[in-house]
């Protein structure tokens, strides 16, 4: 299992702080290459289902377990 996660976010009125947090987006049967390739238009749609965040980074990694549980 991969997972893309990425950070996403939003601003208030000009001159105000930025509110960002991680989200994740999970996917089965995929290589991490196949993430990598496949992430820009994942994440387009994304944002333009929620217009209001801007994305700041992603990265696709294999999913732990470990780290998830925790």
């Amino acid at each position: 299992m991969i997972e893309l996660l990425f950070v996403v976010c939003i601003s208030g009125e000009v001159g105000s702080s930025q509110v960002c947090e991680e989200k994740s987006l999970l996917f089965t049967d995929v290589t991490p290459m196949t993430c990598m390739m496949g992430a820009q238009p994942v994440l387009a749609k994304w944002v333009e289902s929620h217009p209001a965040f801007t994305i700041r980074s992603w990265m696709c990694k294999p999913v732990s377990f470990i780290e998830r549980d925790a």
